[in-house]
């Protein structure tokens, strides 16, 4: 028998990037999406259209335009996984495209704003099942080495929608379109997901999901494409890895998937509550609030209104490329660190802003009022390289196969739960108590992310399959990467009770044990 040989990790092939970037128009569907909102509010056109500054609760309406955005975001995101586990994650994909499509022509045409306000609740629903869709699919596709800096493409390209409809926003700003300035902008949200579902038909279906449906044959096929590599003409890589998910799927099999189970198993308890810790410390930050409600914040400190549209857009314009950067670095440091450098970064910036608003606000100190603004540019740095993309490589990382998309989808819908009580408030907020807003992000956030410094754990280039482990499930892992070998064309299990007994995989796919 020829003497065998550990397996090195794949290097990224082109395939492999570009369909991560086209199902990034998923992306960019919900940071659009969620974001048009913002410059919307900062229309004239828009505000009077709607009588939105004559009207006694225009106040409450305006915060109702997010609050209900929201609200779609927690229904629609807990009901993906009954789409996402039964007809495959590209179709968790598809609807939400198709949401995002029907909600942004009727937004763009609303003539009332109680059908306005309806169907913000339909585009939150879109929205956040897109958001959590995405990464689903990007963690089930990537090599587990590089995974958090290829998910980030997930962030990156949500950024960018983000950054598109700001400068959308500010052109329209100049737009003489009378009364239907704003229309525009709110109709463009269909575009990107339009783009998405024309070319989801020939985007790969998840292997893990595949195996898990039975579906064995189309799995291998798209490992082997996924992780071509001109270095690997056996294509060594994905036999390897399609043995180790294959058996991982047929224990995941035997295991309770329910919703119940997530809450009544200890180690699946342990997960949900990391889950739901670690987007809730990073909403903590503020970011939504600040991007949301931008030119309210500009207007407040007294910028004019080019200003309170032109800020944003560069802001945005700044987080893209803090994304961008992180793609290349977020692999080279444990998971739980580098969260927590990122939220306490952000607690830091805030405590800064804080101050400067309660001690300069309103005044005509110019210097005191660009450095309110500056704080708001640094924020990024920790959010964007450490934050934003990371989160859902970890909150994909966390969950097994048959509780993936319950856990990611668990995990986002607590960032729109979240928000919920946030941008409900902060309009008044803002107007009735001013800086001491901050505290509600600064005095939770900093205990959260000491929380996740010394309690979360580190899932940092573990296969997807062997993160079990890490919560005590030892038992429920069939095979660790290190255990297994390549002999000839056969792949040697070396897995066993006490390290006794082997198992030799022909390139046929049969079983023996020598």
């Amino acid at each position: 028998m020829p003497a065998a040989h550990t397996i090195k990790a794949p290097r990224i092939n082109a395939f492999n990037v570009l369909i991560l970037i086209f199902v990034g128009l998923g992306s960019m569907s919900y940071g659009y999406t969620a974001s048009i909102i913002g410059t919307t509010l900062g229309q004239p056109s828009f505000i009077s259209y709607f009588q939105l500054d004559t009207r006694s609760n225009g106040t409450d309406l305006i915060s109702t335009t997010n609050g209900i955005f929201q609200a779609g975001g927690v229904i629609g995101t807990l009901l993906l996984p009954l789409i996402s586990d039964k007809f495959g994650r590209k179709w968790g994909i598809a609807v939400s495209a198709i949401l995002a499509i029907i909600s942004g022509a009727l937004l763009a045409g609303s003539t009332h704003i109680g059908v306005f306000v309806a169907f913000r609740f339909i585009a939150g629903a879109s929205a956040f099942m897109v958001l959590a869709a995405v990464p689903i699919w990007m963690n089930e596709v990537v090599p587990s080495k590089m995974r958090a800096g290829l998910v980030d493409i997930h962030a990156v390209l949500l950024i960018f929608g983000y950054m598109v409809q700001g400068w959308v926003g500010f052109g329209f700003y100049f737009w003489k379109g009378g009364q239907n300035t704003w229309r525009p902008p709110l109709a463009l949200q269909c575009a990107w997901p339009l783009m998405l579902l024309c070319g989801l038909y020939w985007i790969p279906e998840s292997p893990r999901w595949l195996i898990m449906n039975d579906r064995d044959e189309d799995a291998r096929a798209i490992l082997n494409r996924l992780h071509s590599d001109p270095s690997d003409p056996t294509n060594e890589y994905a036999r390897f890895e399609f043995y180790q998910i294959r058996k991982q799927i047929a224990i995941d099999r035997s295991l309770d998937g329910s919703w119940v189970a997530m809450f009544r198993k200890p180690s699946y308890r342990k997960r949900a509550l990391i889950t739901i810790g670690t987007t809730f410390f990073i909403q903590c930050s503020g970011v939504l609030v600040i991007n949301n409600y931008g030119p309210t914040l500009y207007r407040n400190l007294g910028f004019s209104p080019v200003k309170q549209l032109l800020y944003p857009a560069a802001w945005l314009t700044f987080t893209l490329g803090m994304n961008i950067f992180a793609i290349f670095i977020v692999d080279g440091f444990p998971r739980n660190k580098y969260i927590a450098v990122g939220i306490l970064g952000c607690m830091t910036t805030l405590i800064v802003e804080a101050a400067l608003v309660a001690n300069f606000v309103p005044s005509n100190n110019q210097a005191a009022l660009h450095a309110a603004v500056a704080m708001f540019f640094i924020f990024q740095i920790p959010y964007g390289v450490c934050l934003d993309g990371t989160q859902f490589s970890y909150l994909g990382e966390i969950f097994p196969t048959h509780l993936r998309a319950k856990g990611v989808s668990l995990g986002v819908a607590t960032i729109s739960f979240t928000n919920i009580i946030w941008l409900q408030a902060a309009p008044t907020a803002f107007l009735t108590i001013s800086w001491k807003f901050y505290l509600v992000f600064i005095i939770p956030g900093t205990i959260g992310g000491i929380i996740v410094w010394f309690f979360f754990p580190d899932t940092k280039g573990l296969p997807l399959e062997e993160v079990a482990a890490i919560f005590g499930d030892v038992d429920e892992v069939a095979v660790y990467q290190r255990e297994i070998e390549i002999e000839g064309d056969d792949v040697v299990d070396l897995h066993g009770k006490g390290g006794k007994g082997v198992d030799e995989v022909g390139a046929g796919g049969g079983e023996k044990r020598v």
